[in-house]
């Protein structure tokens, strides 16, 4: 490129170097400026970078000077995300089991940009000091992009539905025979992601786990289902749904210790009404998706939960706990 070319570009490397170099820890001098801008192949003047550091400026970037005689210099003020921002970004790509390892890495790259080049150190260290279990299919971004496609596009999508099995494979269920389904909703709940759609063969709204969905087709018919869909609260249906598995919907009477009463909240929002039964206890209704996964949340709290109502699913859980019981008697007796 002709000089006369490089120097056009000046006032684009002047925004570079200051964005990616500089933060108001880091600030670089005049002479380390012109010293940079040499390195591009682009001679200027101090006058002539006063006045592009004033334009950019104008432009609205935040550009400020520190006047301190053994560090001062230009820095970039303020940017568009601030670094506690940048962590948390970070910090829900790592947490995320749907994004994979690879992904994450070319994400939190990508995150690393917005920031100064001293601040991104402290996002990178977060990547390789996570231990947390990841999804290895690369083929969900692919998927979800399908099904919002399917969403904006109000068309039903036919896709194969994915199992696990002891080789640890992805095999197909169904006998391999493809889903059809109108898409309504992604939801992201217990660390995975969720499609929620209309099964119209069998008449009611169903979820798949979308790392399990596999070759993804758009159709040319629009989505059925709208009806059965707005009349579904997506943060009750989850929150009664536990671990995403359905059962028959009961309401349900819980009486816990007063203790618990963050753990309930937690678990089915502030908008259940927790009802006084004594001086150490609170009962409260919430209708449930009957399922082994409830139970087992159940059990997980212990002594001070107790199901009180109704006497069906009292006694349903107190066979769920027998049987259970019973296989460590029969290992215990042998």
């Amino acid at each position: 490129m002709p000089k006369s070319d490089r120097q056009k570009l000046k006032m684009l490397y002047l925004m570079k170097i200051l964005s990616e170099e500089t933060d108001e820890d880091h600030p670089i001098s005049m002479s380390a400026l012109l010293e940079r801008l040499s390195l591009e192949g682009i001679s200027a003047e101090r006058k002539s970078i006063y006045s592009d550091l004033e334009c950019l400026q104008t432009f609205g970037l935040d550009i400020a000077f520190n006047s301190s005689r053994t560090s001062g210099g230009y820095f970039m003020a303020s940017r568009e995300f601030e670094l506690p921002e940048l962590k948390l970004l970070v910090d829900a790509v790592l947490a995320s089991k749907f994004i994979t390892e690879n992904k994450s890495r070319v994400l939190i790259s990508k995150i690393e940009k917005m920031a100064s080049s001293q601040e991104s150190l402290q996002l990178r260290r977060s990547l390789y000091n996570t231990g947390r279990i990841k999804n290895e299919n690369e083929s969900i971004y692919y998927c979800v992009d399908a099904v919002q496609t399917a969403i904006q596009g109000n068309k039903k999508i036919k896709f194969q539905y994915m199992k696990w099995s002891l080789d640890k494979k992805l095999i197909p269920k169904n006998n391999g025979e493809k889903y059809l389904v109108s898409p309504w909703a992604l939801l992201w709940n217990d660390e995975n992601y969720y499609l929620i759609g209309y099964d119209e063969t069998a008449g009611i709204l169903k979820h798949f786990r979308v790392d399990k969905m596999g070759e993804v087709e758009l159709q040319e018919e629009g989505r059925t289902g709208k009806e059965l869909y707005d009349t579904c609260d997506l943060n009750t249906y989850s929150a009664r749904t536990f671990g995403m598995y359905r059962g028959r919907e009961e309401i349900v009477t819980i009486q816990c210790k007063n203790n618990l009463a963050g753990v309930i909240l937690d678990r089915f929002g502030k908008e259940v009404i927790l009802q006084k039964a004594d001086q150490d206890h609170f009962a409260v209704h919430v209708k449930v998706a009957l399922s082994g996964q409830f139970y087992g949340w159940m059990t997980g709290i212990g002594a001070e939960a107790e199901i009180i109502a109704p006497k069906e699913v009292r006694e349903e859980y107190s066979k769920y706990l027998s049987c259970i019981l019973e296989k460590y008697h029969e290992k215990n007796d042998s």
